[in-house]
């Protein structure tokens, strides 16, 4: 009998972090705590097996698809194949933050669209029967964040695919350069970003419908993390309830959804819940 295995990337601090302490508390399996900086990822191990923790760490950078295949690679060798996939590694730039709007749109969408779509076309044919993948959106990830309604349409369209979505993620970020972007796409790039990831889970749960395997997207709240600068009033361990919940405990007719913090399902197309 195969060792079961859940990894949880950009998982050194914040919300992932508390991902993989409740993983580590609940799973039956190993563990692994990913970070792109090999010296943070221990530390944060280290931290954990104070608690009388076991996770593991490798180093995972999701922007390097060599990083990504050399982590792929080992998963294969040692346990051939994964069972839990929590994508979470992502930036926001902040309120004040100087960079013009084309630089911030083509960084963020780099790590939190780009990046999380090759994560998941290398990974995902490690993926065994009953998998569960979690990725980790926003509230600013709902789909009335976009003011217009053609491209609203587009994004929910039943027969979207990743090309035609990365395509559209694309856009947005040559209007940035453009400086056309605001009324259709409003003037968030962190919104957009997390929008397309909302939009190719759905994306992803269609096409793996007849692999057995279940795909969600989460809002997991507004958190105290260094994302939020600490604004946030949920602890980590609060944010990490809702994709902990996806994780390990939602039924599997909850498949291709949009998630609230309070695990509760979301009309991803209706009006936005309050509160964040």
């Amino acid at each position: 009998m195969s060792v079961k295995v859940a990894v949880v990337t950009g998982s050194n601090k914040g919300i992932g972090f508390a991902i993989v302490r409740g993983l580590c508390k609940r799973f039956d399996g190993d563990v692994y705590l990913t970070a792109r900086d090999v010296g943070r990822g221990k530390k944060a191990v280290a931290d954990l097996e104070k608690e009388g923790l076991k996770p593991h760490f490798h180093q995972l950078d999701v922007t390097q698809p060599k990083s990504i295949e050399t982590f792929r690679d080992y998963l294969k060798e040692k346990y051939g194949g994964i069972d839990v996939l929590v994508n979470n590694a992502a930036i926001a730039f902040k309120a004040d933050a100087t960079e013009p709007v084309a630089v911030q749109a083509k960084e963020t969408l780099f790590v939190n669209y780009f990046s999380l779509v090759s994560t998941c076309e290398i990974l995902f044919p490690l993926l065994r029967k009953g998998a569960r993948v979690v990725n980790v959106s926003s509230s600013a990830g709902h789909l009335s964040r976009i003011p217009s309604e053609a491209l609203r349409n587009q994004l929910k369209d039943p027969n979207l695919t990743v090309e035609k979505l990365s395509a559209l993620m694309q856009q947005f970020v040559d209007a940035t350069v453009a400086g056309t972007h605001a009324a259709e796409w409003g003037n968030s790039t962190y919104v957009v970003s997390k929008v397309g990831v909302s939009a190719l889970t759905r994306v992803q749960q269609r096409l793996l419908n007849d692999k057995g395997i279940i795909v969600n997207s989460v809002h997991p709240g507004y958190v105290d993390t260094d994302m939020t600068s600490h604004k946030g009033p949920l602890t980590i361990d609060e944010g990490a309830s809702a994709p902990l919940y996806l994780a390990l405990d939602a039924p599997d007719s909850v498949k291709g959804q949009y998630l609230w913090r309070d695990s509760k399902i979301v009309d991803w197309e209706g009006e936005l819940p309050g509160p964040y």
